[in-house]
């Protein structure tokens, strides 16, 4: 896969991206569909409410297009790509009907809790299913401690990847501009991950997600004149977990998805606190809110964290790739 190929995969969901934007804040601003923001949420966001959201649902068009129509120029239009982008797409469903009732419903919670992880555990069965178990790295290893050739432990890991992922990138996306950044970061790292190792299929889906990314930012750095929504933050980490389940490199994303692991902690120990001793860790969770609460802007939070993220993502490179 040459440079130029790349070059034309960016282009090509950049360019879907930011024609087609403008015209569906258009559309929710005319219809007055904005999104509802959380009252337990920081007072400043208050203002916030009315933004138009689901922007994330032309990132994932962007990438179906670009996926299906590069995969084919390029004699790419493999099993693993698609079934990449059948993921891509459906978490994005799952995270369209919370959107939908949050927004047209009026109802701020969308899907209850049990119905979201229900409909992501049931994708992930049918990731498993539908794609040819040969091809699956069905070893399971914790490098130096354990490794393990069984499918029920494979089949586990993977739900449990794919569900806790998508709502590690959910939780983090909770600033202007903050998960868009992140994620084209993530995203790239694994292009070159997937060039390094001749999986150009894999290399056709990150780059498709980067260029939709990237153009997203033009409309989502702050002040965003729309948001992701569950729909784009949903599919984004569920794409990367299949990535790295895809690529045997499960446990990368543990490095490169670093600041998606300590936002979900931080929410998780934050909740064990305050039930079993009765105090609170941080000021607020996810962790970003916290540092909101401590003064910083959201722009000096973005920053630090996609340079966070951009470290991270490049000692894995260099140690690893």
């Amino acid at each position: 896969m040459e440079f130029s190929h790349i070059v034309f995969d960016i282009i090509s969901s950049f360019a879907i991206v930011a024609i087609f934007m403008p015209f569906l804040i258009g559309y929710l601003v005319a219809h007055k569909e904005g999104q509802s923001i959380r009252e337990e949420g920081p007072k400043w966001h208050e203002k916030k409410s009315g933004t138009p959201t689901m922007g994330g649902l032309l990132i994932i068009v962007a990438t179906l297009i670009t996926d299906i129509w590069v995969g084919i120029w390029q004699g790419q239009l493999t099993h693993s790509l698609l079934i990449t982008t059948f993921v891509i797409v459906l978490y994005g469903c799952i995270g369209f009907i919370d959107d939908f009732i949050k927004v047209f419903k009026k109802r701020n919670l969308g899907l209850r809790a049990y119905q979201k992880a229900l409909l992501q555990i049931i994708v992930g069965i049918i990731f498993l299913a539908v794609y040819n178990g040969d091809q699956l790295p069905m070893n399971f290893t914790i490098p130096g401690v354990l490794s393990v050739n069984s499918v029920v432990i494979f089949v586990l890991f993977t739900i449990f990847w794919l569900v806790g992922f998508s709502n590690a990138t959910n939780l983090t996306d909770g600033l202007d501009g903050l998960l868009g950044g992140l994620g084209t970061i993530s995203y790239a790292t694994y292009g070159i991950i997937s060039l390094n190792q001749n999986r150009f299929d894999l290399a056709i889906v990150c780059f498709s997600v980067v260029g939709a990314l990237l153009a997203f930012l033009i409309f989502n750095h702050k002040p965003a004149k729309i948001f992701m929504g569950d729909v784009g933050s949903l599919a984004l980490g569920a794409g990367l977990a299949a990535i790295s389940i895809l690529l045997g490199r499960y446990w990368s994303l543990l490095l490169i998805g670093l600041v998606y692991v300590i936002e979900t902690m931080s929410v998780m120990l934050q909740v064990f606190s305050f039930k079993v001793f009765h105090r609170r860790i941080f000021k607020m969770t996810p962790i970003h809110h916290h540092f909101e609460m401590m003064g910083w802007s959201e722009w000096r939070i973005d920053i630090v964290f996609w340079i966070v993220g951009a470290i991270c993502s490049a000692i894995y490179l260099i140690l690893f790739v």
